[in-house]
């Protein structure tokens, strides 16, 4: 038998597939800044709307950077907890930060269609 093996190498599909799910969560996490940049460069005509336009882009810009940012954390730690279950056999599916990635990309989804309303309209 060889001394040299690791906890790692007895499990590398599952350790494959979970670096290959966290680097898709990092991929999403830029890409939600990526809008956010873009929310923010939004530029607004002259209108009467233009102060509630300039706070929703604000907002969107704001929020879109620090949810990249809380995504790729929130990635790193899962990795690292997923690496451990998966060693240990223990390994448990994350539910909640699920949900708290659609929730969070929804109240996004609203406020970039207050966005667009706004700037169709006027």
């Amino acid at each position: 038998m060889d001394d040299n093996k690791t906890a790692d190498s007895r499990y590398i599909q599952q350790h494959l597939a979970n670096e290959r799910t966290y680097l898709a969560w990092v991929r999403t996490g830029i890409a939600i800044v990526g809008l956010g940049f873009l929310a923010a460069g939004v530029v607004f005509r002259a209108t009467s709307f233009e102060h509630i336009g300039r706070w929703i882009a604000a907002i969107i810009g704001v929020g879109a950077v620090l949810f990249g940012a809380i995504i790729m954390a929130c990635a790193t730690r899962d990795y690292m907890v997923k690496q451990k279950g998966i060693n240990q056999e223990t390994f448990r599916s994350p539910r909640v930060s699920v949900w708290v990635t659609f929730a969070s990309l929804g109240l996004m989804d609203m406020f970039l269609l207050a966005l667009v309303i706004i700037l169709l309209m006027y």
